[in-house]
């Protein structure tokens, strides 16, 4: 059982490393700036309709969304090794991800959120998800400010579970176009990416929550019976 739990905290480390080496590679396609690259070819609209200090705030925000997305990924992997728990390495990446989260990535991306393609049921997706995140960023780190360590550590898994929508949902949409080829239009299916991005990640965090919390639970009556 050990070594398939062994196996399995390998490829999940792997995965990630592959990801993020993903993510670098696309923010790396906005360098050098311009309006032109990746995902701004489909918001030029947004530089028609305001053509002034709006788009010019909303570039500003996007570029600081992008480029802070991959110091999120690797500081809050940091947070999850049991070998750096009681480290300065976990806590200086750990406060490095809560600046970052809560004053750069979350509030640049619901300034994004309110401006997204799809119309109002994307933007309701992707604001919500900022709130979550910042909210369960901030209150993470307060819990470690208060010692409440297990609480703080079911936190920072939605923390985190969060921040991999950056991942995922261009894992989803690579699945519809690429793999599976669904004949939808393209603003329909941004629709569904902007909640399958990351409700799926919440929803495997508290999975994951749930069974440490058994396991933790199973652990306590094992020592009180020793």
């Amino acid at each position: 059982m050990d070594e398939f739990k062994t196996i399995g905290q390998i490829i999940g480390i792997l995965t990630l490393i592959l990801l993020t080496i993903l993510m670098i590679d696309i923010t790396l396609d906005y360098l050098p700036l311009s309006t032109k690259s990746g995902f701004l070819r489909i918001k030029q609209w947004m530089f028609r309709k305001y053509p002034g200090n709006i788009s010019k705030f909303w570039l500003t925000c996007f570029y600081i969304h992008v480029f802070t997305s991959v110091v999120v990924l690797l500081a809050g992997f940091t947070q999850f090794s049991k070998k750096l728990f009681r480290n300065k390495i976990h806590r200086n990446f750990g406060k490095l991800y809560v600046l970052v989260v809560v004053f750069l990535s979350g509030p640049t991306g619901f300034l994004m959120g309110i401006y997204a393609n799809g119309g109002i049921w994307s933007q309701i997706a992707f604001i919500l998800l900022s709130v979550l995140w910042i909210t369960s960023t901030f209150y993470a780190f307060k819990l470690a400010v208060e010692k409440k360590f297990d609480r703080h550590q079911s936190m920072m898994i939605i923390s985190y579970a969060l921040t991999l929508s950056a991942l995922t949902l261009r894992g989803w949409k690579y699945l519809a176009t690429a793999v599976f080829d669904l004949d939808i239009r393209p603003m329909d299916l941004y629709r569904i990416i902007a909640w399958l991005g990351w409700v799926p990640n919440l929803l495997f965090a508290f999975v994951i929550i749930n069974h440490n919390k058994r396991k933790n639970t199973r652990e306590k009556s094992s020592e009180l019976l020793d």
